[in-house]
């Protein structure tokens, strides 16, 4: 028994166990498959992407598949078991690069045709077919997965189909083959909010067939060869929801549902799956075929388009925290006020150990309430939540510092509080330590004039909430060290966040940017133009939320602190602070912190009025322009390099309408030159902070 095939199987024996003894012989054939038969007469079927840390479902790699196929068709096994050689899991989804190339509908119809036409076949194998599933199982990986006839999950298996965050949904069979394997309603919830679901949950809703060790793999497919492992199956109750009636009032409730967190205007992919649902849910061949064309169409749409722009800039983000830095272990947290408590909150939850300190233990043990309560938003069991809380240790004695790897201080936003921290715990820290501070305005430069060692010292500013924000600023100052910054950068893929660095400049970026947008909406309020209309026009433009209702989210008396900050640094105006708006925070009307603001707040929702009226294009471009015309400032004046880290630190920070691809992205699609014309109009109307920026032609040949 030997051969280069036999020699990878070996080297996977951690997966394959039982093919010890498997003979084969030849060179590898395939670039991301092996295939081998045991003593038992069972095909193993390992997907192995070659030079490559994880499996994607690439053309080459589907047509490969065909060929194999070929051959079980004319001498087939006993059973097929189709299984990942990769340590990361499955299979990741689709190759995402070859999307770039597929803006054209029929290009993509071709396509799919023919990958359809493989995957079929696998499904039609008049064999048992068994997926073997670990680690992530995503997107076409799952699509596959779901051709064959039984699924055994590994513990770790993690299962979902992601495509609707593309502004696509399932173009493999997968929109037919889920609904008519589980409860089509809970399919299509799946698909429509794009969630993944770990073994357990997986194999509750029937997407698998059985959970097993590894050692059991065996034993699970002789179990299935033998019969006694009984496949998923739809019940009565799932019978019953593929009727017409019931798909109609299903439907129905499910655009109600989407409607509330997305406009189908900006993200026609949650309308088209549901249409695709209600129209053919009752004919899985139909239903294939019709999955082909929607998905053709939406492909060439800009929404997806630029949502899959913003993937590769995640993709970029995520590269810069790939450093040669030692990995973080541990971090002690100074201050468990709003943002400290829920940053060493959110780092136990992703496996650090952390110390937290603060003056008043209240503090401390309200952070640990909510790491709790973050918990049990995640579905974490007992046990794991336990872990987590076993990890948040409360320090008030500060024991911590002398181990952390990295000390975060989150105090205040007072030069002279932060300094005296600094005083207190830089003597104390170990050589290698990293000291950051979460601070949101203030200049890196001015609080580590008082460090005996400012190479250490870096900015790490988070957003608020810490647990959904995933923008972290890696703030550099003039003498911070390369080995800091990479240990910083590092730190941020640990706790599974994105990295964008900038310069210590007032504000930083995204507060930078985000200000002229939020004094404007203000102003707009000072002329007597009601905040619910205000709001209206953001959020019709793609806007998580208005600015008007995002002031009272992050806190009046914040907003006014940086905009007097930037006043005082900045030359570039922004739109004046009307005396009432000082008077309101005088007087204890902070926004939502306090019940009221520009809204009453109950409950955590801010009460409005109905009637908005209409959208007004020239209030939405007054609210939108100066966040551009800013971003452009901050490119020319070097507080971020790159316009692409720029456009998805406004993605991912501020929540900017994803589907339009970023602000700078945004300002090219609708022309640079009309930008401009527009902002030298606005400047006429209501002064010079709508100027703009001399680097706007820069932007246009770049």
């Amino acid at each position: 028994m030997s051969g280069p095939i036999l020699s990878q199987l070996q080297q996977r024996e951690r997966q394959l166990g039982p093919l010890s003894d498997v003979d084969s012989t030849g060179d590898r054939p395939w670039t991301s498959w092996l295939l081998a038969r045991d003593d038992d007469d069972i095909a193993w079927l390992l997907f192995d992407k070659r030079d490559a840390a994880v499996n994607v479902l690439s053309e080459a790699a589907l047509n490969e598949l065909g060929e194999i196929l070929d051959g079980l068709e004319q001498d087939r096994p006993k059973a097929l078991v189709l299984r990942s050689a990769k340590d990361t899991g499955f299979c990741v989804g689709a190759d995402i690069n070859e999307f770039l190339e597929m803006k054209d509908a029929a290009v993509v119809t071709a396509k799919l045709r023919s990958a359809h036409a493989v995957v079929n076949r696998l499904a039609e194998l008049p064999i048992p077919t068994v997926a073997i599933i670990h680690g992530s199982c995503l997107g076409g990986g799952l699509e596959v997965a779901l051709c064959c006839a039984y699924r055994l999950a590994l513990p770790d298996a993690r299962m979902g189909l992601p495509e609707i965050r593309l502004g696509l949904h399932p173009g493999l069979g997968g929109t037919a083959r889920l609904t008519h394997l589980i409860d089509p309603v809970k399919a299509m919830s799946l698909m429509l909010t794009g969630q993944t679901l770990d073994a357990r949950r997986a194999k509750s809703a029937g997407l698998v067939d059985k959970v097993i060790e590894e050692r059991h793999v065996l034993r699970a497919i002789q179990a299935i060869l033998s019969g006694d492992l009984k496949r998923q199956g739809s019940g009565l109750k799932e019978r019953l929801l593929t009727t017409s009636p019931a798909r109609h009032l299903e439907a129905r409730q499910m655009r109600n549902k989407s409607a509330e967190k997305v406009n189908p205007q900006h993200y026609p992919a949650p309308e088209a799956l549901i249409t695709l649902w209600e129209e053919h849910g009752d004919d899985p061949e139909a239903m294939r075929e019709a999955e082909i064309r929607s998905f053709a169409e939406l492909m060439p749409t800009a929404t997806a388009q630029n949502l899959i722009r913003i993937f590769f800039l995640r993709e970029k983000m995520k590269r810069l925290t790939k450093t040669a830095a030692a990995p973080v272990r541990r971090v002690h947290v100074v201050g468990a006020g709003a943002m400290g408590g829920d940053i060493a909150g959110w780092c136990a939850y992703q496996g650090l150990r952390v110390t937290l300190f603060d003056t008043d233990p209240a503090m401390i043990a309200r952070a640990v309430k909510k790491t709790a309560a973050l918990c049990q938003r995640k579905h974490l069991s007992e046990a794991g939540t336990r872990d987590v809380l076993d990890r948040l240790i409360p320090d008030p004695g500060r024991y911590g510092v002398a181990h952390a790897d990295l000390v975060i201080e989150a105090v205040p936003e007072k030069i002279a509080i932060k300094q005296a921290v600094y005083e207190e715990i830089e003597p104390r820290l170990k050589p290698e330590a990293v000291l950051a501070t979460n601070t949101s305005s203030i200049p890196l430069t001015e609080l580590a004039n008082i460090l005996q060692d400012p190479g250490r010292f870096v900015g790490l500013h988070f957003f608020n909430p810490v647990a959904k924000m995933q923008l972290v600023e890696v703030v550099l100052q003039d003498r911070a060290q390369d080995a800091a910054i990479d240990r910083a950068k590092g730190f941020v893929g640990q706790i599974d966040r994105l990295p964008t660095v900038v310069a210590s400049a007032p504000g930083f970026l995204v507060n930078r940017v985000l200000m002229p947008y939020l004094m404007e909406a203000i102003q707009m309020v000072d002329e007597g133009i009601a905040a619910e209309a205000i709001d209206l026009c953001a959020e019709a433009f793609g806007m998580p939320v208005g600015p008007i209702e995002l002031a009272d989210q992050v806190g009046l008396d914040i907003c006014l602190d940086v905009a007097r900050m930037l006043d005082d640094r900045l030359d570039t105006p922004m739109a004046p602070i009307p005396d009432w708006f000082e008077e309101w925070i005088a007087e204890g009307r902070l926004g939502r912190k306090s019940g009221h603001g520009f809204y009453r707040w109950k409950e955590g929702q801010p009460r409005k009025k109905e009637d908005a009226g209409a959208v007004d294009p020239e209030r939405t471009d007054r609210l939108l322009l100066p966040m551009l015309n800013t971003c452009v400032a901050c490119l020319r004046q070097g507080v971020i390099d790159d316009p692409e880290l720029l456009d998805g630190a406004m993605i991912f920070g501020t929540g900017f309408a994803p589907f339009r691809g970023g602000p700078l992205h945004y300002a090219r699609s609708r022309g640079i030159a009309e930008i401009v014309a527009t902002l030298e109009k606005l400047a006429e109307h209501h002064g010079e902070r709508f100027k703009p920026d001399p680097d706007w032609q820069k932007l246009s040949s770049a």
